[in-house]
């Protein structure tokens, strides 16, 4: 008998409905739901590989042990007792705690609800994540601005006249700090209103391929666009839009002497796009019709990271396109998850590496290994990692895994054993993707439309299995007793994320949302600015110390001159997301997406056909890969997927390990990081670029 459910894909962000039809316990077929209030039927191909995470033969079903005989299986309570005592005896030798959680646990909200009692169980000093890795400048600059480090203003695509894209591919990704399911139609409609859409990539990205214009920049150098393009917006005046203007404090004076300061020559010479392009992007967004910039990846993953996110909402406050319909909107979604958390903070943290910035109480991924590997009372001991695979997603992977053998402990909650879990004692496997229910808790307030969904489970649990919420949960439980502590009381996801929706402003409750399985459509996002800014005074603060000193550091870094070497960025695929998937056959089937693209004539120059093999060289490593020659790239940059890297002994996850390609952080140096937030500098890696030795040497 085949039965039908409906769902929410939690793969990444876009949050698609989906209609699941399952004959017993098999996935029959996963299909885009054309009712769901988002997504409109939508559904890219990572939604198919639930069935693979689902029914994955190498997946664990039950905790497992590391021993000098390989892994041991174990029943739930004798690893819990273990792994509790283990925890006693390191915290009365004055061992230091800390915890690794990695991006899927982002798409879970049960575990989001309930990892923070195992860590406080543990008694952990320090959290590290993937957010150093990726979208921590975002964060620092909506707290510096805005007031809170969740206040996110997104691009409203259904009602703009024009859409600027630096660094971000959501052809690829369906959005990133932006949840936009359906981006491609959704472009077309723009379009087909007389919209445009303008993409800036060192790489015509799958993005920039349906865009009507597509300006390459050097890796690295987006600032120097960006101040150019604020420059030319403001050098007519700097008056802001009526019924804005009383929202911003003094500061935005500032503004303009500082842009105006910039030769607009050098700043083109230094990005390598033209004035011309620079001025004509800037007209686009002042008189097009109501628009946006919108900068992702490609502007946070560099040295001037926050400096950009900075940039990007300055310009849509010059344009006057902040808090406009069609232009940037602050979502109130059905789950406010801005009125339940704290508004973060920056904060300084002593590492081994110095003194580094710590917002949101992180510590910068860059520290991971030195922290583990310090040689005083202060190294990192013990260590959990959530739903993560550092060893391919943090720089120098080399020696992040030299680290992690470090260890006293290290547990792991996770259904595989990844190039990083191969070094825990244990391992304590979640079930299956369609035994747990699901809620768009982070994705909610990033989305284009004000909005919710939550998702029953669609299978009921195997014999034995646990949901991730239910094992931090026990396991924490089990380390308070073996301290001798009473464990605090804890709600269950179900009741903390009800209690959350009736004291949200559309007051729902959760029944009433998972009555509704193609979601809750609030409506198309509204101007709320006035009543959504959190700062001390309820001003927009436009212009703040940091960043302004921030901004003379880069001016004068200007006047270095560049070296000869390539410049390597990350890429995406919409078959990809980060490495979790690499185990399903629908998404590594076909061509190899783990190459080394190359302009034509940086190849021809390297001697270098396309398919040769070629060793690609950093300060930190090196990898050996296939080449792929596209005019796509533009001279000067090279490109590596990111995710990939899984040749490592040890691993269970087969099909991964049989599409293993080359981890680009492998290559990724740990000493270059955005100074104002820790954040990782993982595009612009100077690199060489030779044919591989060994095919040299055979011809």
């Amino acid at each position: 008998m085949t039965t039908t459910h409906y769902r929410t894909c939690h793969i990444c962000e876009a949050n698609c409905g989906v209609i699941v039809e399952i004959e017993e316990r098999e996935v029959v077929s996963i299909k885009g739901n054309p009712d769901h209030v988002l997504s409109r039927g939508h559904i890219c191909p990572k939604a198919t590989a639930i069935a693979d995470l689902q029914s994955d033969p190498d997946r664990l079903r039950k905790p497992v042990k590391r021993t000098a005989d390989g892994w041991q299986e174990m029943e739930w309570d004798q690893a819990y007792r273990e792994i509790a005592q283990r925890c006693a005896e390191l915290e009365a030798g004055g061992a230091r705690s800390a915890f690794y959680r990695g991006n899927p646990g982002a798409h879970d909200y049960a575990l989001s609800t309930q990892s923070p009692y195992l860590q406080r169980a543990v008694g952990a000093r320090g959290t590290f994540s993937a957010t150093t890795l990726d979208q921590i400048p975002h964060h620092y600059v909506q707290l510096q601005m805005y007031g809170h480090v969740s206040l996110a203003a997104v691009p409203d695509i259904d009602r703009a006249q024009v859409i600027v894209i630096v660094g971000g591919n959501p052809v690829a990704s369906n959005g990133s700090i932006w949840t936009v399911p359906d981006f491609r139609k959704r472009v077309k409609e723009m379009q087909a209103r007389g919209g445009k859409l303008i993409v800036v990539d060192p790489r015509r990205t799958e993005t920039a391929a349906i865009a009507d214009q597509w300006v390459p920049v050097k890796p690295g150098t987006d600032t120097a666009l960006l101040v150019g393009i604020l420059q030319c917006v403001l050098e007519n005046g700097d008056t802001l839009r009526p019924g804005l203007a009383e929202l911003v404090d003094e500061s935005w004076a500032k503004v303009r002497p500082l842009v105006a300061a910039f030769d607009l020559s050098k700043l083109s010479a230094h990005c390598g796009v033209s004035e011309s392009e620079i001025r004509g992007i800037a007209q686009t967004l002042k008189s097009q019709g109501p628009g946006a910039i919108y900068g992702r990846m490609g502007v946070s993953v560099c040295e001037f990271g926050a400096l950009n996110q900075w940039l990007v909402q300055l310009i849509n406050l010059a344009t006057g396109n902040l808090d406009r319909e069609g232009g940037t909107m602050f979502p109130q979604p059905l789950l406010d998850l801005v009125s339940f958390a704290g508004r973060g903070s920056i904060k300084t943290i002593e590492t081994a590496r110095g003194t580094l910035p710590s917002v949101m109480s992180e510590i910068p991924m860059i520290a991971f290994a030195e922290e583990l590997l310090r040689e005083d009372e202060q190294r990192v001991r013990v260590l959990f990692v959530i739903a993560g695979n550092p060893v391919i997603s943090a720089p120098d992977g080399v020696r992040t895994e030299q680290a992690l053998e470090s260890l006293d402990l290290m547990v792991a909650i996770d259904p595989q054993i990844t190039e990083t879990t191969r070094h825990a004692h244990y391992i304590l496997p979640p079930c299956g993707p369609l035994e747990k229910d699901h809620f768009s808790f982070f994705f909610g307030p990033l989305a284009i439309r004000d909005f919710g969904a939550y998702s029953p489970p669609t299978l009921p649990m195997e014999a034995g299995a646990k949901a991730d919420w239910e094992i931090t949960a026990e396991l924490a439980q089990a380390i308070f007793a073996a301290k001798g502590k009473a464990a605090p009381n804890m709600e269950t996801p179900r009741e903390r994320l009800d209690m959350m929706l009736r004291a949200s402003p559309a007051g729902m409750t959760l029944a009433e949302v998972e009555a509704q399985p193609n979601g809750v459509d609030l409506g198309p996002l509204k101007p709320c600015i006035a009543k959504r800014v959190m700062t001390e005074d309820k001003k927009i603060h436009a212009a703040t110390d940091a960043l302004i000193e921030e901004l003379g550091r880069f001016a004068s870094s200007m006047a270095e001159v560049p070296g000869d070497a390539l410049r390597l960025i990350g890429r995406r695929h919409v078959r990809s997301n980060n490495s979790w998937l690499h185990n399903s056959h629908r998404l590594v089937k076909g061509p190899d997406r783990c190459t080394l693209m190359i302009h034509t004539r940086d190849a021809a120059e390297r001697g270098l056909a396309n398919g040769d093999l070629a060793e690609v060289t950093s300060r930190v490593g090196q990898v050996t890969v296939a080449v792929e020659v596209t005019e796509d790239m533009m001279p000067g940059a090279v490109s590596l997927p990111h995710g990939w890297g899984h040749h490592r002994e040890g691993v269970s996850w087969k099909t991964a390990a049989a599409h293993a390609g080359v981890s680009i952080n492998d290559l990724t140096d740990p000493q270059r990081y955005d100074p104002l937030t820790g954040n990782a500098v993982l595009n612009g890696t100077p690199v060489t670029v030779a044919r591989a030795q060994e095919v040299a040497a055979a011809e």
